[in-house]
């Protein structure tokens, strides 16, 4: 007897409906964590296309979040330009991928821990000059971000009232929608360019360099085209990032937000879209909830408590470092990998074939054939 499975795009279309349910149910705690836990993966995913793809660490993703998030406060804000917030926002995403294919030729050159150090530069020169560029970041104290207007229509409380199905819309459930569609776009544009050829190209360029330039692969041109697209989702994380705070502060942009996204790559699975959304909800939700809950749970003060104890934001730091150790040791391919192997051990069963044996006994060797004696013609 067959098995009844929901087909691909009609789960896909049911996914796509239960995304759009949550500002008609949750408070805006929960939409502010689901904000930032979208704006990480898109982030996320565009270190997964430049680690765990191309194979190159880098170290300075929080560096390009900075270029998009203040590209945009600045061009669409006073003192700047004044742009209109929609062209802002596409050129701070442009702005991160010019300022990612300044950095390519070094990309194109090196790599491994070389690759990473040369990236960590960036960050502290990145956050050097937003702390002493006060005209245009606004130094120490940030700047805040103009609202996001498209069409008439405004990403903010202050704008037209608006009321759906009787539910009020402020800003975090309009800005909630526009989120969404910018990790749909992230997430289809970036496994388009995993399955196709550029996907294979980068992967082969992760194996083995050598081998990918004798099947014809451009190996210089292939590393700095994945850092300026790894940039430019990094750009428009930081769009909506800074959407998110409606504030943008140096302090944030530091080597510890780097460090983050590394982790979130890490405990995903390398090289996995679904792994490295997967691991950006990890990490951005676990100390926003730890926050909340702080005074329920053992061994975390609440914030602004003694000195000494350990903050939600401390704790939630060894959680998902002890993450990482674990997912190292036993799951090398992340909470993708172990998803993926559990939905093919219960698809296994449902069919009734046997799970393979990990670690099979060895097959005898074969015995040598009898000698058969020698026939001698008469």
């Amino acid at each position: 007897m067959s098995e009844r499975r929901i087909p691909r795009p009609a789960g896909a279309v049911l996914l796509a409906l239960a995304l759009c349910l949550p500002p008609f149910y949750l408070d805006a705690f929960w939409l502010r964590i689901g904000l930032f836990a979208m704006a990480a993966a898109i982030g996320a995913i565009g270190l997964a296309l430049l680690s765990g793809t191309a194979g190159q660490l880098s170290l300075g993703h929080a560096f390009f979040l900075a270029v998009g998030a203040y590209g945009y406060a600045w061009l669409a804000g006073e003192p700047g330009p004044g742009l209109p917030p929609a062209s802002a926002a596409v050129l701070a995403v442009l702005l991160a991928g010019a300022a990612g294919g300044l950095f390519s030729p070094v990309a194109a050159r090196v790599r491994g821990i070389y690759l990473g150090v040369a990236t960590l530069a960036l960050v502290f020169l990145g956050h050097h000059v937003l702390l002493t560029a006060d005209s245009v970041t606004g130094g120490f104290n940030g700047r805040s971000v103009p609202p996001l207007e498209a069409g008439g229509f405004a990403f903010a409380a202050d704008g037209p009232r608006l009321t759906v199905l009787g539910v009020p819309f402020g800003a975090e459930e309009r800005l909630w929608y526009l989120g969404l569609a910018l990790f749909a776009f992230t997430w289809f544009t970036a496994r388009g360019l995993l399955r196709g050829r550029p996907g294979r190209a980068l992967a082969a360029l992760r194996d083995s360099e050598t081998a990918a330039a004798v099947m014809g692969v451009d190996v210089a041109r292939y590393r700095s085209a994945a850092f300026v697209v790894s940039s430019m989702y990094a750009g428009l994380a930081g769009v909506l990032l800074a959407l998110a705070f409606r504030r943008v502060v140096p302090d944030y942009f530091s080597l510890a937000l780097s460090v983050d996204y590394l982790a979130m790559i890490v405990i995903g699975g390398l090289g996995s879209v679904a792994g490295a959304t997967a691991g950006a909800v990890f990490v951005t939700a676990l100390p926003l909830l730890m926050t909340r809950y702080a005074d329920q749970l053992p061994l975390v003060a609440a914030p602004g408590s003694a000195e000494g104890a350990v903050g939600p934001t401390e704790a939630a730091r060894y959680l998902y470092g002890a993450a990482i150790v674990v997912v190292l040791l036993y799951a090398p391919d992340g909470l993708h990998g172990l998803v993926r192997r559990a939905r093919d051990r219960v698809a296994r069963r449902r069919r009734g074939t046997p799970s393979p044996d990990p670690d099979p006994a060895p097959s005898p060797e074969p015995s040598a054939p009898p000698v058969r004696p020698k026939e001698h013609t008469p």
